[in-house]
């Protein structure tokens, strides 16, 4: 096949270093916002954005052009620098150094998308850390507590 066809949905979701609340409802759209620009620079345009206080997620469509590390790099290298200049209470804002990223069927991605988007109303039932837990199960990936909170 001479043309290369591409079609890759992608969960992804990482947390602020150490969970710290630092996404304030005031910069959470601003921040979203800035996400989905820095995706669609990277041929990745994103379908959902949505953040909480400690951890964000992103439902997009991955380029054909990069590596699944050099997309996480760009989105959380440029979004923390643009961060860290919205107030001095964010200076020393950070990612996490890890993720999670999840495959999603075409077929899923408006029950995803609506996940996403209901994060605020899910996380007043279930925690951050078991919803992450719970997606390590569902997809069979063997983790270590010691290393998935940084």
């Amino acid at each position: 096949m001479s043309q290369s066809l591409v079609q890759m949905y992608v969960h992804l979701i990482f947390s602020t270093k150490n969970r710290v609340n630092f996404i304030h409802p005031d910069l959470r759209a601003d921040l979203c916002a800035y996400m989905g620009a820095t995706l669609r620079n990277l041929e990745s345009p994103a379908i959902s954005i949505n953040c909480v206080s400690d951890h964000i997620r992103i439902l997009y469509s991955h380029s054909k052009k990069l590596t699944l590390i050099k997309l996480l790099e760009e989105i959380k290298k440029e979004s923390s620098k643009w961060t860290k200049t919205k107030g001095d209470d964010l200076a020393k804002f950070y990612w996490q150094t890890g993720y999670g990223a999840f495959s999603v069927s075409a077929s899923r991605v408006p029950n995803v998308k609506l996940y996403i988007e209901n994060q605020e109303n899910h996380h007043k039932r279930v925690s951050f850390q078991d919803e992450l837990r719970q997606f390590f199960k569902e997809y069979g990936i063997t983790w270590d507590e010691r290393y998935v909170w940084d």
